[in-house]
């Protein structure tokens, strides 16, 4: 899944990018208010964890302008104000959620999973994916097969098998696991993605993920 921050303390946004990306998700980070528009107008992302105080153009009018353009991606709102006044003009402008400085990250970390799980659920009525004996969990980053019980997976590497459950049956390129699994920047070896999928192989049923040369892998549903 893809995270934006849009965050001008780059500290604070710097560190809040490193524990997410341990978390599995692929983060991009701006700073600038405007930067964040276009990037959210331009990208797909699962979620946007917006600073209400920017430069360029201040958090509120972000939200207001992506809700308006018809973008109905979650927003986890961020602000050192503090009053139930700025909680309401938040909400007002299209956010999901809303968080004041100083926060716990694992306040934060909790809060971005429940957004994820609540558009998941409304996007589908099970985030259970049943795949031969494995049942993969979407929501709780957990697979478990029927005999064997759970299935140890690194957080990159669920993040990996998710974006082929999700598209079961589908070619998913390895463009669009870099995109999803890692951020709008990598610039690392794109065979990354062989290396993850070798690893999911060795731990599932190595059957089930098949390469499509020259376009990309397929996940089989056994019949």
């Amino acid at each position: 899944m893809r995270l934006l921050i849009v965050e001008d303390e780059k500290r604070l946004a710097l560190s809040l990018a490193k524990g997410l990306t341990a978390e599995g998700y692929a983060v991009d980070v701006v700073h600038d208010g405007l930067e964040g528009l276009h990037r959210a107008s331009e990208s797909p992302y699962d979620l946007i964890v917006l600073d209400i105080m920017l430069p360029g153009m201040n958090g509120y009018r972000v939200c207001a302008a992506l809700r308006a353009a018809g973008n109905d991606v979650p927003i986890l709102m961020l602000t050192a104000k503090d009053g139930e006044y700025d909680e309401a003009e938040g909400l007002d402008t299209g956010a999901d959620d809303y968080l004041t400085k100083p926060f716990s990250y694992v306040v934060l970390v909790a809060r971005v999973k429940a957004l994820l799980r609540r558009r998941g659920s409304a996007g589908s009525a099970n985030p259970v994916h049943t795949v031969g004996p494995y049942a993969v969990d979407t929501a709780a980053h957990r697979v478990t097969h029927a005999e064997n019980g759970e299935v140890p997976l690194t957080a990159k590497e669920f993040a990996v098998l998710e974006q082929l459950v999700t598209r079961a049956g589908e070619v998913v390129s390895k463009a669009d696991i870099l995109e999803h699994v890692w951020d709008f920047a990598y610039e690392g070896d794109p065979n990354i993605v062989e290396v993850y999928i070798s690893a999911l192989r060795r731990k599932l049923d190595a059957s089930l993920i098949r390469t499509v040369r020259g376009a990309g892998y397929r996940l089989e549903i056994p019949r």
